[in-house]
């Protein structure tokens, strides 16, 4: 098959382990820039123009879309869909998982626990926002943070009032949640590969620090989910329609709670924590679904 990852970097880590895989398969692979692909509008004939060319003949895409380029990311990737060709992360759920807010809402609608959130509109009642998710400490996150930033715990009533007011002045939009004291800073990151949990680590925030992602310094280590937990990782992916997904949870007293459902996850951490051949069960996806 004639296979096309959309990445702006040839030499990361996920895009070099999927090349390779392909390659192993036995298949023609190109790595496309999606920010240098023009998008061909024109009735009954979608094209994607790209290095002086029309990209022509593919069977597969592999999405790899960082959170800033998500518009124009989306966009070439549903030029793809009405071309014809098979994407292993469709534009609607790449769309609906950089969408915080929309995320949370999906995930709930489909019965997934998830901490106990609240989102207003620049609220000036503080105090109400804070006790609505059980009082402090309470976490807060800007809509648009990724790896861990933007993110704040505040562990007393005077320091989120200060975050959020500061947050609202600014006209930043944000999201508080309850605080997860059981979960002792890690969280579990499942590899969801056409609706199967191909890999799952746990991540432990450095000491001090409440936020596990591995870019801001945490530790991982291969873990088994609990039925619950793999329950919850394959019913994200479901709920955002996406053929491949990162979901992040913590493990609380009421069982396993969705933080975020990562529609371009990294092979790195969870490949190096599992020692699992990740980029294979990708590849072997795109095998079994594409035309």
């Amino acid at each position: 098959m004639k296979i096309g990852i959309l990445s702006r970097n040839a030499n990361l880590y996920s895009t070099r382990r999927l090349v390779e895989s392909c390659l192993k398969h036995g298949h023609q692979v190109e790595v496309i820039d999606h920010l240098k692909c023009n998008i061909i509008i024109e009735e009954e004939l979608p094209r994607v123009y790209y290095n002086g060319h029309y990209l022509e003949g593919f069977d597969a895409i592999i999405p790899r879309i960082g959170a800033s380029v998500t518009f124009y990311g989306t966009a070439v990737v549903r030029q793809f869909e009405m071309m014809g060709v098979f994407t292993t992360v469709k534009s609607r759920g790449l769309a609906d998982s950089r969408d915080k807010l929309r995320s949370l809402q999906l995930l709930t609608k489909s019965g997934i626990g998830l901490p106990k959130t609240v989102f207003t509109n620049y609220s000036k009642n503080v105090e109400s926002v804070i006790e609505t998710v059980g009082g402090v400490p309470v976490v807060i996150k800007l809509l648009e943070g990724t790896q861990g930033l933007g993110v704040v715990l505040a562990d007393t009533k005077k320091a989120a009032t200060s975050v959020l007011e500061a947050f609202n002045g600014l006209k930043a939009r944000v999201i508080v949640q309850e605080f997860i004291k059981e979960s002792g800073g890690a969280d579990l990151r499942a590899f969801v590969v056409d609706g199967k949990v191909v890999g799952a680590m746990k991540r432990q925030g450095k000491q001090g620090e409440f936020r596990s992602n591995l870019h801001r310094g945490g530790s991982s280590h291969i873990i088994e989910l609990s039925p619950a937990e793999e329950k919850a990782a394959i019913s994200s992916a479901k709920a955002l329609n996406l053929g491949i997904a990162g979901v992040d949870m913590l493990q609380s007293s009421r069982g396993p709670l969705v933080l975020e459902v990562n529609s371009s996850p990294g092979l790195e951490g969870i490949e190096n924590a599992t020692r699992l051949d990740i980029a294979d069960e990708i590849i072997k996806f795109i095998e079994r679904s594409a035309k």
